[in-house]
């Protein structure tokens, strides 16, 4: 039996697509993201296409992405409570106008952290590179999470892929409907798949290498 929560949610789909046009690409595909230069390691992405008159928004993590949030989250947690109040309590408002008497806040410009939030960031920032350098007790596999939203089909999507490029991206597209419409799986797919202490390890050099590179591209601007 259909229910009639997810029946309305599917025809509130329909009703924002055809009032709010989607801008798609050559190939049907929604890709909000530039690929001006290929590095060695993906993290995450997102795509979107049109499905049966709904919209399917892709959100994609690599494995390796669980695990460095993993990495952080237990540095916050073993880091202890953060100082009281916040660094942004003495942050600088950038005004821009908006019409000829009013303005609006267009952005903060806030300062170096400062006394016990400097020092609690900083041991974060220590527990988080001893983590990464050793690695944890963490194993991901590949998952999917499919959610009836009111303006999309989400699918929360962890899977190992390569999501560099545009080619690549639809790619990801291109499995991600295999997938909802249940013309494969992940375990099909990636049989046996896991990302753990050793897939980390061994990829570091990778992970300095683009952290560099992004560095000198960031340095040139």
């Amino acid at each position: 039996m259909k229910s009639q929560y997810h029946e309305q949610l599917r025809r509130r789909m329909k009703q924002y697509h055809r009032a709010h046009q989607w801008r798609l690409g050559d190939q049907g595909l929604m890709i909000p993201h530039a690929y001006p230069e290929k590095f060695a390691l993906s993290w995450w992405d997102d795509v979107g296409f049109i499905l049966n008159k709904r919209r399917v928004m892709v959100w994609w993590v690599h494995p390796r992405m669980k695990y460095h949030d993993a990495i952080e989250s237990m540095a916050f947690s073993e880091a202890g409570e953060a100082p009281s109040g916040s660094f942004l309590d003495n942050a600088e408002k950038k005004w821009k106008r908006v019409g000829r008497s009013r303005k609006k806040v267009s952005s903060w410009v806030t300062q170096p952290a400062q006394g016990s939030h400097r020092d609690y960031y900083d041991k974060v920032n220590d527990l988080i590179s001893r983590k990464e350098s050793e690695g944890i007790d963490l194993v991901v596999r590949p998952s999917m999470k499919i959610q009836t939203l009111w303006w999309c089909t989400g699918i929360e999507l962890c899977a190992p892929l390569d999501v560099r490029s545009k080619e690549e991206v639809v790619a990801l597209a291109r499995l991600a409907k295999q997938l909802i419409k249940s013309e494969t799986t992940l375990e099909i797919l990636f049989p046996d798949y896991r990302y753990g202490r050793k897939e980390w390890l061994q990829e570091a050099a990778l992970r300095i290498a683009d952290r560099e590179k992004r560095q000198s591209k960031d340095t040139k601007q």
